[in-house]
């Protein structure tokens, strides 16, 4: 299935140029999606899952963030809600709402933002890696600052990239690239200039929880945490055999799951 690309623009709150890019998979007419990369990568690591999702009908919007492929405006002094300005006007412009917003690691947090900000927007909330209150093992924390790191040699990036994103039986070359410096400070940043409180309730949508069982970054007890605190607003669904990445692990797994959560 192809990707039909699409670039929009709109001006922040400074009158700054803001120009926003991505993709699109799926008919025109399907329930819309629209799915957030984790944290400095870009759109196309839901390639296999927005193809998967496409084909069943459904009408998926991958976009890139600020400073990946086309998309740019300004990258200093931003928080997850000037960001997820940008996520709500992809959703007004490209995907229509109402639609499910799924985010990967990173894209939780921006996900569940623009559902706190733009509930309207927002039909359902999918959290992949979601992390949460309980922080990462110092190892697993160092893996994460090491696969952005261009001073590693290639074995040690690659070391960094498995141990902090892959299960044990998986191989880490399929993510040998697409690590963004520049695009993971500014995401960063914006999450540390912003309350946890602001997003943490995901605007009270119903929410789809998919967790890793060998994910060293999110641990697995920050899923089964959310769960107790959501309780029937949030569906668990654990994952075997993957890890933070989980992606390119378990793609045809994880349409699956997101398609009965709809179907359901």
């Amino acid at each position: 299935m192809k990707f039909e690309p699409y670039e929009i623009g709109r001006l922040d709150k400074e009158g700054a140029n803001i120009r926003l890019c991505g993709r699109v998979a799926g008919p025109a007419s399907g329930p819309p999606i629209v799915m957030l990369a984790s944290l400095g990568r870009p759109g196309s690591d839901f390639d296999e899952v927005a193809q998967a999702l496409g084909r069943a009908g459904y009408r998926v919007t991958l976009p890139e963030p600020r400073g990946i492929g086309d998309s740019s405006g300004p990258m200093e002094k931003l928080s997850l809600h000037d960001l997820a300005e940008d996520v709500a006007h992809v959703i007004e412009t490209v995907a229509k709402a109402p639609v499910m917003l799924i985010g990967h690691a990173f894209g939780n947090r921006l996900a569940r933002t623009t559902a706190a900000d733009r509930p309207e927007l927002v039909s359902r909330v999918g959290l992949l890696a979601c992390g949460g209150l309980i922080e990462m093992p110092e190892k697993a924390r160092k893996a994460l600052i090491g696969c952005f790191d261009e001073k590693l040699s290639p074995e040690e990036h690659i070391e960094c990239v498995r141990y902090g994103f892959f299960a044990r039986s998986n191989d880490p070359e399929v993510w040998h690239d697409g690590w963004h410096r520049d695009v993971m400070l500014m995401q960063s940043s914006a999450v540390r200039r912003t309350p946890v409180e602001d997003w943490w309730e995901a605007g009270g949508q119903p929410m789809l929880v998919v967790q890793a069982l060998e994910d060293a970054i999110a641990l697995p007890a920050n899923a089964h945490d959310l769960k107790a605190r959501l309780g029937a607003r949030a569906t668990l669904v654990e994952l075997p055999n993957a890890g933070h990445a989980m992606l390119p692990e378990q793609p045809a797994r994880i349409a699956r799951i997101i398609r009965d959560y709809l179907e359901a």
